[in-house]
């Protein structure tokens, strides 16, 4: 059976219903789950935070590394932002901030995309010309050949009143379809927006910001306190692909693939949190030293017992010892053997 939903074709199956009512079984428990964690919260949120940021922003060819991003973020108000990641970090952390305070007042409207989008593309005084506007140009998506050459993966909506069309019939049907599933409909949305590509630049990570703020609007809470972007990361070549599979038969596309893929990564997050969560109530009864390692290796995966050691001021052999203990909590990853051995959350 195939539906048509919006502009698209969607066959949904037994894969898809299971999905979805995974994720509602777990966003009907949230609710408890939120009033016993709060102090654990307010912790995971600022993980979750530096991690979204810096995800997006990599996804889209930044270079910063989540430490690098932390940094920036803790000196925001003194920082010369005078190289492009730095610019985009800076924009991206600003307007997810905003969406995390104020989200209940913000409306789905075009103006709020507009004002998300010159909030992320403030910093850079390139992007100037067109922030908070939609594109004058077109800018159909292309990728490189081996020799340099390019070639048009799909074609965006031409600029001018096509845009301005598809915006607005996208924002209409968010506001009017009341039988789609809140989450099917949050998919869709970024779907369209990525492919209708409405701004010159940014439109990636506005569509994640986007995801964010429909999420947020629909009661799903739990989206702030881990990283949506960095699960999208761990798995961009299959977030373009199935992008790229449903835009190319663009209009009227069966988007059954992308939907799919979208939920599949909201249920990955949900049970990354429910980890999280059982971590960090075990990190509160660890004692100091075994604490001290454990944020460390947070802040800087990948690091050896010879670092932590000299880091921290403690002894090798008591570094190897909390490090073996803290594997067997499974609250800790070793990476490797011998002389390369390290170790990750």
């Amino acid at each position: 059976m195939v539906d048509t939903v919006h502009t698209f074709k969607l066959s949904p199956d037994w894969k898809l219903i299971q999905t979805i009512s995974s994720l509602d079984r777990f966003d009907a428990s949230w609710t408890a789950i939120e009033k016993r964690e709060g102090k654990t919260l307010k912790q995971l949120k600022a993980i979750a935070t530096v991690r979204s940021v810096g995800a997006s922003t990599r996804i889209e060819g930044s270079a910063m590394t989540d430490e690098e991003v932390k940094v920036l973020i803790e000196k925001l108000a003194i920082s010369k932002l005078e190289d492009r990641d730095s610019q985009e970090v800076a924009g991206y952390f600003e307007a997810l901030d905003l969406i995390s305070g104020v989200y209940p007042d913000m409306e789905i409207s075009e103006g709020t995309i507009k004002n998300l989008h010159n909030l992320l593309m403030k910093h850079s005084q390139k992007d100037e010309w067109h922030r908070g506007n939609y594109k004058q140009h077109s800018n159909a998506v292309e990728a490189s050949r081996q020799d340099g050459s390019k070639h048009v993966i799909f074609e965006t909506t031409p600029p001018g009143f096509p845009t301005e069309d598809a915006m607005r019939t996208l924002i209409e049907w968010w506001h009017t379809d009341t039988k789609t599933h809140p989450i099917v409909k949050c998919a869709l949305f970024c779907y369209d927006f990525v492919s209708i590509h409405p701004f010159q630049d940014g439109n990636g990570r506005l569509s994640r910001l986007t995801a964010t703020l429909l999420l947020l609007k629909n009661g799903y809470n739990w989206i702030q306190y881990i990283s949506f972007e960095h699960e999208i990361e761990n798995r961009k070549s299959e977030y373009y692909q199935q992008l790229m599979q449903s835009q190319k038969q663009r209009p009227g596309e069966n988007v059954y693939s992308w939907v799919l893929f979208f939920l599949d990564c909201l249920n990955n997050i949900s049970g990354q949190l429910m980890t999280k969560l059982s971590a960090q109530g075990t990190v509160t009864r660890l004692g100091p030293k075994e604490k001290s390692i454990y944020l460390f290796i947070e802040n800087h995966p990948g690091s050896q017992s010879g670092d932590i050691a000299e880091k921290l001021n403690l002894g090798q052999p008591t570094v190897k010892k909390i490090l073996t203990a803290l594997v067997q909590q499974k609250l800790i990853i070793k990476h490797g053997a011998g002389a390369g051995t390290n170790y990750s959350l």
